[in-house]
């Protein structure tokens, strides 16, 4: 990760935890940088990935662990049919708004983790080859929000640098007006 989390007052672990999973989402959202929503569907490489694709995903999937927490249906809820859909913009969408929803979610999710008693809460998971066994506590969701938010930072920075060259370094510079190399 090209930056650096600062530390949280002392003892504040929910703080700390929201710090980590808000730098994983920088990283996503540099990727798209000044670039357009052309640019940002295009794909630079073998991969159906694209950059925007990335954005709604990461977005999609912050906001399903959201509810599950909650304990509430998921409003974007995807099905097989519609689970490819997630990865790319459709008819209607633009960059803009899916980092606009995203900024919604993830404040929502910062309230959230905020409000729930204790990190120690627990919440059930749906049966699924792909889900721990039984629940898990919000503490876990967090460090998983970290895990699956950088996997696709990480993709997302090669996908960038197919694209224009541009490394993750460089789009720190750019977002803070600096100049890099």
């Amino acid at each position: 990760m090209p930056t650096h989390v600062n530390a949280e007052a002392h003892g504040d672990e929910r703080g700390a935890l929201i710090a980590f999973v808000e730098a994983q989402r920088g990283g996503v959202r540099r990727s798209v940088l000044g670039l357009s929503d052309e640019q940002a569907t295009s794909r630079p490489s073998a991969s159906e990935l694209t950059l925007a694709g990335l954005v709604k995903h990461v977005a999609e999937v912050e906001l399903n662990w959201l509810r599950l927490a909650q304990q509430k249906p998921n409003e974007r809820q995807r099905t097989e049919e519609t689970w490819g859909d997630g990865f790319r913009l459709v008819e209607g969408e633009t960059l803009a708004g899916v980092l606009a929803f995203w900024a919604e979610v993830a404040a929502e999710t910062e309230a959230f983790i905020r409000s729930v008693p204790s990190l120690d809460d627990t919440f059930p998971l749906p049966e699924a080859p792909w889900f721990p066994k039984g629940s898990v506590s919000m503490r876990w969701l967090m460090l998983h929000l970290v895990e699956e938010i950088a996997r696709h930072a990480g993709h997302a920075d090669i996908i960038r640098e197919s694209l224009d060259g541009k490394t993750a370094f460089e789009l720190v510079a750019q977002e803070s007006g600096q100049s890099w190399g």
